[in-house]
């Protein structure tokens, strides 16, 4: 099941009532790359998106397909 990453995170953000500008802040990342993120136009890395979950108390999981 694929999620659409972007939906969550501006949902969270909303919640915690933090601005795209500001969460780019506290995570160190580009807030040109949370406006993009958050619209799905680009391809984050694991490290940007375990920095802005980490600031938003959310968290990353990878997780591996069993094979049949």
């Amino acid at each position: 099941m694929l999620v659409n990453i972007g939906a969550v995170i501006r949902q969270r953000r909303k919640q915690l009532k933090i601005t795209q500008p500001h969460l780019a802040e506290l995570a160190g990342v580009n807030a040109n790359t949370v406006y993009k993120l958050e619209r799905n136009e680009t391809n984050a890395t694991l490290k940007v998106l375990s920095k802005i979950a980490d600031v938003l108390g959310m968290e990353v999981k990878l997780e591996i397909k069993k094979l049949d």
